[in-house]
């Protein structure tokens, strides 16, 4: 697969199909990345994962930030499997809010059912991004446990706005057929990796798988 066709801003799609969402900076792409792609496809029964990389992560510094296409060329790597498409959408549209992205695609892409994925970690801190009362309208939600955060997360103003929308868990392969909001909290993945670990672990940002 070339990274130019691979990190188009719109990956292939066709009415019907069901796509999870895992957007970041991928500084740098990493084995819990694509474990976390595996197990949602498997869990929520999707066709396929985007990988929306974001040009700067408004709530992280980015001064140690590698460039964009570095950044896809190291995710095409990593991610190594048919039904993950790498996209550089952000860029493309010039945002670097995750509203923005979903409005554009919900939009565009409308007749793709779409699920937004994230880890425990990230909504723990979900009532920090921009509208993101509005996203949850947008798109069903499904959060990865990650131990342990487990408890801060479902504890955070985010989960306990949106608790009468949780399904669930033995429900998650309905997940990208509910209308919004509506999220799971899927428990059973074990990897615990960080691309934050991965930099300071060596001093260096060579993607690993």
């Amino acid at each position: 697969m070339e990274l130019q066709s691979a990190a188009q801003a719109v990956p292939f799609h066709t009415n019907g199909m069901r796509v999870g969402l895992l957007g970041g900076s991928f500084n740098p792409p990493h084995a819990a990345h694509r474990a976390i792609s595996l197990f949602a496809l498997k869990r929520l029964k999707l066709d396929r994962i985007w990988w929306l990389l974001t040009p700067g992560n408004p709530l992280k510094d980015t001064g140690r930030l590698h460039g964009l296409s570095e950044r896809a060329r190291a995710a095409l790597e990593v991610a190594d499997d048919p039904r993950i498409d790498i996209s550089c959408l952000e860029a493309v549209i010039g945002t670097r809010y995750t509203v923005d992205t979903i409005i554009h695609l919900r939009r565009r892409v409308s007749g793709v059912r779409f699920v937004w994925i994230m880890g425990a970690d990230n909504l723990a801190q979900f009532h920090r991004w921009k509208d993101w009362r509005r996203i949850a309208t947008e798109v069903p939600l499904a959060v990865i446990d990650r131990p342990p955060q487990s408890f801060r997360a479902l504890a955070a103003p985010a989960a306990q706005a949106l608790a009468r929308y949780r399904l669930p868990e033995n429900q998650a392969a309905r997940l990208a057929d509910q209308q919004a909001p509506a999220w799971v909290f899927l428990t059973g993945m074990k990897l615990n990796l960080s691309s934050t670990g991965l930099r300071n672990s060596d001093g260096s940002w060579k993607a690993k798988k």
